[in-house]
This record gives structure tokens, sequence and C-alpha cells, in this order.
């Protein structure tokens, strides 16, 4: 069928078998095209079609309310609630969204980009639909690497506690961003082997109540002997003791076992979860055969083939040259451990794992863990390098101040993807991390303007012994720069003119470096001598160069590719007026006061006026509002 007239998904409810296996073929078909072309989730959501389909055919969104945890597999239910020819924007600037969106459509009812928070928001909807005595259901549909966060505990607990009627979708495909860890992914495994008991047990029940006159006691004293047997045969009992009724597991991909079980369990009363077995990547090759992750989420690839349209840079990735200036490291100093919350192929760590396997820790998706692990091992003078995108740092802020920063523990943060991001949008952009650890007694920032500054500024972290050191790196490829053979520390603080000016000074660091010398050549042509300066440590910063620049009393812009609340520019107002430099005027340009959504960087750099010429526009008016340009009129 053409996918793009569908409007509701209330036409599913009509379809016979024939009708859903030609619906879930046309879907996959329509993702594999599409995705090939816009990049995206592929692997998630080739895997939640029957599930997704049984879910609108069982329930009627959006009054039912379906919560897609991390919501990179919601492009089904997108399709099926009306926005298939919505497509070709797909991750694009002011086009569909990869997670779900509230303001896109009523059936998205929750938004989320990270992981493990369907539950506690399952459990607040559910909590509001009880408050207004409202009949309704609730279903959170997670998956089992999310199940893995320590918030999907919490949430477990508290929904077990208070007995709320809710449905768990536990969706288990065995693999998330990367191969699970930890002992509930080995809980997973067991009660995947554990076959068809519950079902057998209720058939047996309902049988045994059948028979005349005893039935009814014999079935109650086999409910005694069966809930025995079932510690000893079940491993669902870890979910029956937080108080669920498990059911499963369940061929997420046979229609009739789903439909089934999803209308058995809208009749138990309290929470109930559904372990449903689907296979990620189904119907796409490539993407069934990967056991390592690539095919999570990709840019653009050849459906013939299944190669990715890799860039055409020759640079070195960013992620993958501080993994590997770590791996050199490593070779010959054994304190140098690595931990990453479930981001090895993300972060390119797969080298260190397969060369020092001993001394890599994947911890699951559980930040806050990583950052306090990493604090336990600095205690014992290893030197731990914590691996974390930037916008899951925020999910370890605590860890990172209480456990890390109080105790003056040497920490080396990599803070990847920091800055815009691009497609994967606002629940993704790297850009409140200088914000929230600024503030932080002991806290070291730095951000390289190439790769051959990122090189040496790994082993300025890892020779630092003060406290903890976050090293910041965006997204993506360097500038394919000559490379040192030789690394060499960095002083701590230290900043470097890149090139001299009278007239006004720029202070930026990492990927506005290139905007900052574009605009001081174009600022040259106008008759403005701009210098700029690589202020590469954000904290703590060069006073000494700041002093001299004070008190030149020459304008000030600074640049960054950050929020501008309690950001870079706001530290050197701080050092302006705290040393009484009164009569300096500085201008800050930085990201708004606002979450910005997807799109290419470059897109949505120039939708908020943050390029070169709009440096040169602030430059002009700060020069000639303090007339130090005279000299040249």
């Amino acid at each position: 069928m053409d996918l793009r007239t569908i409007t509701s998904p209330s036409f599913v409810k009509e379809l016979d078998e024939d009708q859903l296996s030609l619906l879930s073929e046309d879907i996959r078909r329509f993702l594999i095209e599409h995705l090939s072309r816009t990049g995206g989730h592929i692997g998630p959501n080739l895997g939640v079609v029957e599930l997704t389909i049984a879910l609108h055919r069982v329930f009627d969104s959006p009054a039912d309310k379906m919560i897609w945890d991390v919501g990179h597999q919601s492009y089904v239910h997108k399709i099926l609630t009306g926005r298939a020819d919505q497509f070709d924007t797909l991750r694009q600037h002011k086009g569909l969204c990869g997670f779900p969106k509230r303001d896109e459509s009523d059936h998205d009812v929750w938004e989320t980009g990270h992981s493990s928070t369907s539950l506690s928001a399952a459990m607040g909807m559910a909590a509001a639909r009880d408050l207004k005595k409202e009949d309704s259901h609730v279903i959170p549909i997670i998956g089992d690497g999310a199940l893995t966060g320590g918030m999907a505990f919490e949430a477990l607990n508290h929904i077990g506690s208070e007995k709320t009627n809710m449905i768990v979708i536990l969706n288990d495909n065995e693999m998330s961003i990367a191969p699970n860890v930890g002992a509930m992914h080995n809980v997973l495994g067991r009660l995947r082997t554990a076959g068809k008991y519950n079902k057998a047990k209720d058939d047996l029940e309902y049988l045994m109540r059948k028979i005349p006159a005893v039935g009814g006691k014999l079935a109650d004293t086999a409910e005694r002997v069966k809930d025995s047997l079932k510690y000893l045969l079940v491993s669902g009992v870890f979910f029956e003791e937080l108080g669920f009724t498990y059911l499963g597991p369940i061929d997420g991909h046979d229609f009739e076992d789903l439909e089934n079980n999803l209308r058995y369990a809208k009749k138990i009363d309290g929470p109930v979860l559904l372990h449903v077995l689907t296979k990620k990547g189904k119907g796409f090759l490539p993407a069934e055969q990967d056991k390592i992750g690539i095919w999570h989420g990709t840019g653009p690839y050849k459906i013939d083939t299944g190669d990715l349209v890799k860039s055409s840079s020759k640079a070195p990735s960013w992620s993958g040259l501080v993994a590997e200036t770590v791996r050199k490291m490593a070779r010959t100093d054994e304190r140098i451990v690595a931990i990453t919350p479930a981001m090895p192929v993300g972060s390119k760590l797969e080298g260190f794992a397969s060369e020092f396997p001993d001394r890599m820790f994947d911890v699951g998706i559980a930040e806050q863990h990583a950052a306090t692990m990493a604090a336990g091992l600095a205690t014992q003078g290893m030197k731990p390098f914590l691996a974390i995108y930037s916008t899951f740092l925020q999910r370890a802020y605590d860890q990172v101040v209480h456990d890390i920063a109080r105790q003056k523990l040497n920490v080396f943060i990599g803070i990847d993807r920091a800055g815009l991001v691009g497609a994967d949008g606002e629940t993704h952009q790297g850009v409140f991390d200088i914000a929230f650890l600024r503030n932080l007694p002991n806290m070291v920032i730095m951000m390289p303007k190439d790769e051959n500054e990122g090189q040496h500024m790994v082993k300025t972290a890892i020779d630092y012994n003060a406290g903890p050191i976050a090293l910041r790196y965006p997204r993506g490829n360097g500038l394919g720069v000559p490379m040192d053979e030789e690394l060499t520390a960095l002083p701590i603080g230290s900043w470097e003119v890149l090139k001299p000016g009278e007239d006004v000074v720029i202070l930026t660091f990492g990927t506005t470096i290139p905007m900052a010398l574009q605009a001081a050549g174009e600022l040259e042509n106008l008759g403005i001598s701009a210098e700029v300066v690589n202020a590469r440590f954000i904290k703590p910063m060069d006073e000494a160069m700041l002093h001299d620049i004070m008190q030149r009393n020459v304008p000030i812009i600074t640049i960054e590719e950050a929020i501008l609340q309690g950001g870079f520019g706001s530290a050197v107002l701080e050092f302006i007026h705290d040393n009484r430099y009164h009569d300096v005027v500085v201008e800050r340009l930085g990201l708004p006061d606002h979450f910005i959504e997807h799109g290419e960087v470059s897109e949505l750099l120039d939708e908020i006026d943050f390029n070169s010429e709009h440096v040169v526009q602030a430059a002009s008016k700060l020069v000639q509002k303090t007339g130090k340009v005279e000299r040249n009129a």
C-alpha cells in the first residue's frame, strides 16, 4: 500500500493476517529505501515493525499512551500515525524529527532521546490517569539495553510497589548500541530459554478448574506448587518479585502471539511486563548480521551492497584520534584504563578493548555508575579515561560534582560530541557542558584547535595529576593537519595568539577558530586589525594574557559553540568585573537560550546567525563604538 496515504492508525484493526504481513513488508521496504538517503536508526526500527502494528491494533492511540524509550525506534509508529509523507525530510533541518516529538503529533505523548526514561514517565501518566479517574492504558516500550539503566530500576520498583495498572513492553533484541553487559543481560538470557512456561501454567489452571467438585481446590493446590516450581524453572520471578505479572518470552514477529498476549495483558489487574523477542535489523541482511552496533544508527548507505556512504574527509575522526592516543599511551602507562557507558563503538574504543581487554570497562547504560567507578579507580592510583558524550555527561552531573571534583581525583573525562551534533537534534546537542562544569572547583576544561593539538591535550590530561581534567572534542573529523610524532604536555591554562592584531581581540577555541580566522581576514579588508587568540583552556583561563589584553583597552569578542549563559564568555566578564577593568567592552557570541533542533550543523549555525559574517558585523560595531580605528581614517 501507499504508506503516504495513512492518516490514522485505526485502519490496522481491520486487516487480516495476509494484509498484516504485506503491511509489514511495505514498511520495511519503505524504511530501507528512505533511510538509505537520509540516514537514521535503521536497525531498531526494522526490529519493531510487527510489534508496533500489534500495539496499534490492540490499543487506541493517543487515548492509550505509547511511550517509546530512547525514541529512536519510533519510525514505524510515525508511519502508522500519518507521517510517512514527511520521511524525505527525516532528521533534516525543519524536517521530521528522528525521535518522538510532541508538537509533531498527538500520538507522540513523550519526547526523549536519552535512555531509560519511559518507565518513570509512564508512572507519572498512570498516576495522573488514576487521579482523574480516567480509563486508559499506559504502555511504555523499553529495550533490553535501556533496562540496564538505573533510572529504569527505580521506576520498576515504584510501579510494582504501587501496583499501578500498566503494561510494560520489554523489547528484547539482545543488542542495543553495543552488546549488552551486566547481570540483567544474563537474566534476560535465561528468560529467553524459558519457553512457553507461563502460557502452559495458565492453560493447566484453566483445565483443572473445569474438573467438577474438586477442580477449584485442586487448582489452588496446583497454584502453590507451580509458584514453587516457578522459582526453579523461570527467571521471570525477578520481575514478579518486583510486583509485575510476567508474560513471555513472546515472538515479536508473530502477530497472533503478540496480539493474544497483549489482549491478555489488558485484562490483568496491576503492572504487567510483556517480554517480547525481536530481531534488530530484520529484513535487511547487513543490519541483521550486525554484531557490534554499526547499523544501530547510520548515515546514508547503498541498499544493494550495504556499504555506508562515508565522509570524503581523510582526516581522522575526533573520537578515533582521542581513543587511539589514549591507547598509544596505555602501552607504556599501566595506570590507564578506559570506561564507557555503552558507547565503545561511538567512542572508537574497540582498538583499546582489543589490546587491553582487562583495562576496558563497558558498564552499560549507566553514566552515573561510570563516573563514580572512575572516581574509585582514581583513588587507587589508576588513571581512568571516561569516554562519554557531552549530552550523556549531563546524566552523571552529581557524580562529577560529588565523587570526582570534590575529592580532587585524577579522572580524565573525554567529552565526545561537544558542540552541535546535527541530525540527532536537541536531545543530543553537546552545548551545556562548559556551563555546568566551569563552576566546579578543581576542574580543568580544554578544547583543541585541531587534531594535532588534540593529541597533545590527551598527553596533557594523562600527565595531569592535580585533579579532574576534561577534554572536549566535536563530532566528525579533524582538519587534516600534519601530526607531530612526539607527544608534548601543554602548560595548564595557557593560550596562544594565532593572529596578532591591534583594534579588536577575538577569544575563541575549538571548532569556532576557523570562523574567527576567516572573520579576521575579512576585517583586515575593512581596515580593522583583529587579533585571534586560541583560548584552548576554558578553565583555568590564561590570566596573564587576559591582563595584557585588558590593559590595552581594546574591545573583545568571545565566541563559543555552546550555550552563552554561564559559558566561556561569562568567565571573561567575571574576570573583567573581579579585576575592575570596567572600561573594557565585551561582545559575547554563542548559542541562544533555547534548545536547538536537528539539521546540518552549518544550517543550524546560519539560522542563529552564528558565522563569520556575524563576527565581522559585531567587531565592526564594537570598533566604531570605541573609536579604535581613528588611525585608519
